[in-house]
């Protein structure tokens, strides 16, 4: 198969979404399928990759989102779907990509959308009222103009499980297990950020809004409050660098940038004592995965779906900095074997190769008593719900 495969909202740096567009591409070549990628970037490219060839259109950034791109002319992408001749599109894009689903549907061609995050989630982080009512429309929409949708936790299959959605499947996604390992500790990489008898608390993450950075750092201060002498480690970039600067200038907060180099990140998650993620709507949440590979437990917040990721490998806790210290506390009182072990057990759990596997059955790409099972006749009522169209 020639799978053609768009993003919007890719930074040039890594992230969790750029991540998961470069394994599950690796995989599709390596399975014998032909990958293609399509991202808006600073000017238009055409290069072989190790996923398959990436197409890079000319795309303005979006105003204070860090970095992010947004292929805005309907038409140039047309023209270049048309020429590529695909026989299945995999969009990871709710908002400016919906369009693309009818463009599939008109030429028979396949189609995947992947939910990235709950959109009700994001509505509210942007402040939008009667967000769950909107979200209701929006994902009907989608369900109806895409083959599948593909979530990859039970937290952002939930928003269209209760619409009552049928071309719906979960794939969780994966971690590289080689690259981020307990063995990339580094007492070089420790002694940089904390003195032997302080506690090393990591972040590792955009510094946006939804990803609520400023929990880490105030979470440090409340530790600092209840004695304990515990430091941040902030691996990242992005709008809110500023800001968070000034909110720790009284606290051991050490912001290292953004880290290009994956070993080196695994090295600060592998040293660290725990790693923090507080974003509220994280629906898969690749960094916490990657920090307990590397044997380091997670305090995740509890309105994100990392809970059901993390497991009992971290602790869920509510979005506010006394919670995360606590959960901080509450993971040194376990035995740091115990903790490790039990981190690295849990990414176990997760690889690649089932993603990719996951990936391929939602686009009929595996046998065919697979495919006929997710190409099943979809019920036209529930395809075409009559909600206003907006």
């Amino acid at each position: 198969m020639r799978i053609v495969r768009l993003a919007n909202f890719v930074t040039t740096h890594t992230g969790g979404l750029r991540t998961a567009l470069r394994n599950l591409g690796e995989g599709y070549q390596r399975a014998g399928h032909e990958a293609i990628l399509i991202v808006p970037g600073r000017e238009r490219s055409d290069i072989e990759t190790s996923q398959g060839r990436v197409i890079t259109l000319p795309s303005a950034p979006l105003p204070r989102t860090g970095g992010y791109r947004v292929m805005a002319g309907r038409g140039e992408l047309t023209r270049l779907l048309d020429s590529l001749e695909p026989d299945r599109i995999e969009v990871s894009d709710r908002a400016t990509l919906r369009w693309t689903g009818s463009w599939a549907r008109k030429r028979g061609v396949g189609s995947v959308m992947v939910s990235h995050e709950t959109l009700a989630g994001l509505l509210g982080v942007w402040g939008m009222p009667k967000r769950d009512h909107v979200a209701d429309r929006l994902n009907l929409r989608t369900a109806e103009n895409f083959d599948t949708i593909v979530c990859t936790t039970a937290l952002a299959a939930a928003e269209f499980r209760r619409l009552g959605v049928p071309n719906l499947v979960e794939v969780p996604l994966g971690v590289d297990l080689d690259e981020f390992h307990p063995s990339r500790f580094d007492p070089a990489i420790r002694a940089r950020y904390a003195r032997p008898d302080e506690l090393l608390v990591a972040y590792c993450s955009r510094l946006s809004g939804a990803k609520r950075p400023e929990l880490a750092v105030d979470a440090i201060a409340a530790l600092r409050n209840a004695k304990v002498p515990a430091v941040l480690a902030v691996a990242g970039d992005g709008t809110r660098r500023a800001a968070l600067a000034y909110r720790a200038a009284r606290l051991p907060v050490r912001f290292a940038g953004h880290i290009a180099d994956r070993s080196a990140v695994a090295a600060l998650m592998a040293s660290a004592d725990v790693v923090v993620s507080p974003g509220p709507v994280e629906t898969f949440g690749l960094a916490a995965l990657e920090a307990l590979a590397c044997g380091t437990p997670v305090v995740v917040n509890a309105s994100s779906a990392l809970p059901e990721v993390v497991g009992e490998a971290g602790i869920a806790v509510a979005g506010t900095p006394e919670a995360f210290a606590d959960g901080v506390r509450t993971l040194m009182r376990r035995p740091e074997a115990e903790r490790r072990a039990a981190a690295r057990s849990r990414a176990e759990g997760f690889s690649w190769d089932q993603a990719v596997d996951g990936f391929l059955r939602a686009h009929g790409a595996l046998p065919a008593a697979v495919a006929r099972s997710i190409a099943r006749p979809r019920p036209e009522a529930v395809l075409r719900p009559s909600v206003p169209r907006i």
